[in-house]
């Protein structure tokens, strides 16, 4: 598909936001007739809509009218709207396509793609390819689902020799053409249960990054992970270039036999070609063993698309994080303050109580997703000093895992964070590791951390 097609397409964007703006800017500006329908009403919308106001679109706001969807030759959803819909559903039975922004995007990108994906790790491990790949003299290009949509990339007519794509499950659930040149998967487990009604519907949304995978394709997996392992017996993943990524010293000789990276001490080792190459991580200034893997998958991806390795050692000792991914903010009183705000499941928490040995308050709560909190009960009676529940999820948090640590349901988030200190002692650690997404109180998790941060600061 070429960008001269798209002039005068009648292409409707359901969903405004982020993604939605980007979309329409880039359609526009490639002829299509372009219309944007939401459910929410235009005080809930000023925000993007005044970004958007110069385009010449039509808005269907306060709810979808089925005629106008039937009238399209695309209809595009942001990655924020579940395409389970029977409206879509009902849409498609009609002749009209309908995708996503992350599909039908990537059918105009003819630059090599490094899709990362997987239920955490994704944007530390597609910022590090990044940056190593920068620091080598490449031109990569970041984005998805951190940075800027696909969208942008074309509407800016960016150049560059690599696209590294954070994919989520909501932008791969569209695919039918998109072709990575490698797939990167972090690891799986249970998230987004209110978008998805199992957990096995969750995992083929994620299953269809390997739709395309040839022998051209190389695919870093994580050995360390039961579910990734039960995902790459998949004869259609059996078709790439497999390469795997461990912390157990057990899988060295058969990692090092195909191809791969491990572990061993304060070493990351690394094969892509003949020879076995060393990566020191003793400078590494980011906390909890699972950054290891990232770190891993990481290197296997930089390294095979020609990163060098002075530049991807320069970035592994320098790589300070992400903000609001374990983001260390300040020390008070002698007790440490911690943002984990991106960390939006079950799995992402448990990763983050396992850096800390224990004296731990945690903040927890958000939009509820229906997900199941049970497994953190172990190490919320271990590490836990106090557990502060607030948002939409409190509720069921507190029935699930409430009686494992000294409890407090809060009113405001507000609050929340200043419980968290009022009883904080010397040798503490305030956590802010919600387990869910931030849409209850905030716009993002971004928000939500940017919140966090500053009411710390205002503490004495």
């Amino acid at each position: 598909m070429e960008l001269s097609d798209l002039k005068g397409k009648q292409i409707l964007i359901v969903g405004l936001a982020k993604t939605g703006v980007s979309l329409a800017r880039f359609l526009v500006k490639y002829g299509a007739q372009v219309t944007i329908s939401d459910h929410k009403s235009e005080a809930e919308l000023a925000y993007y809509l005044e970004q958007v106001e110069d385009l010449p679109l039509q808005l269907e706001l306060e709810g979808h009218n089925p005629k106008s969807f039937l009238k399209k030759d695309y209809v595009i959803l942001s990655p924020g709207v579940p395409s389970h819909l029977k409206l879509f559903e009902y849409v498609k039975t009609q002749g009209v396509e309908v995708t996503g922004e992350f599909e039908f995007c990537s059918r105009f990108i003819k630059t090599p793609m490094l899709v990362v994906t997987g239920t955490n790790g994704k944007t530390t491990t597609a910022d590090l390819i990044y940056r190593a790949l920068k620091e080598s003299d490449k031109k990569p290009w970041a984005g998805g689902n951190f940075g800027e949509p696909l969208s942008e990339y074309l509407y800016k007519e960016e150049t560059a020799d690599f696209l590294v794509v954070e994919a989520s499950s909501f932008m791969l659930e569209h695919v039918v053409e998109m072709v990575p040149k490698n797939i990167i998967f972090t690891n799986l487990a249970e998230d987004h249960l209110d978008r998805y009604r199992s957990m096995e519907e969750y995992v083929n949304a994620k299953r269809k990054v390997f739709k395309h995978v040839s022998a051209q394709t190389t695919v870093i997996l994580n050995a360390d992970d039961r579910a990734i392992l039960e995902l790459a017996r998949d004869p259609n993943v059996q078709k790439g270039c497999l390469r795997y990524f461990s912390r157990k010293k057990s899988l060295e000789s058969q990692i090092m036999k195909i191809g791969g990276a491990i572990l061993i001490d304060n070493q990351i080792r690394v094969r892509v070609g003949p020879e076995i190459e060393y990566y020191s991580i003793e400078d590494n200034k980011l906390k909890g063993g699972h950054i290891y893997e990232n770190i891993m998958a990481a290197i296997l991806a930089a390294r095979i698309n020609g990163a060098d390795w002075e530049s991807i050692q320069k970035v592994i000792s320098s790589y300070t994080g992400r903000l609001h991914r374990l983001s260390y903010v300040r020390r008070v009183g002698g007790v440490n303050f911690y943002n984990d705000s991106k960390a939006t499941n079950v799995h992402s928490v448990m990763r983050a109580l396992d850096i800390f040995d224990d004296n731990v308050i945690l903040i927890m709560g958000g939009k509820d997703t229906g997900l199941n909190y049970k497994p953190l009960a172990e190490r919320i009676q271990r590490k836990v000093k106090n557990l502060i529940l607030v948002g939409e999820a409190k509720e069921r948090i507190n029935r699930q895992i409430g009686d494992y640590s000294e409890t407090f349901v809060i009113g405001t988030f507000e609050e929340a964070v200043l419980i968290a200190y009022q009883k904080s002692r010397i040798g503490d650690t305030v956590l802010l590791s919600p387990g869910c997404p931030s849409f209850d109180i905030f716009n993002s998790y971004e928000e939500r951390g940017e919140v966090f941060t500053n009411l710390v600061n205002q503490f004495d």
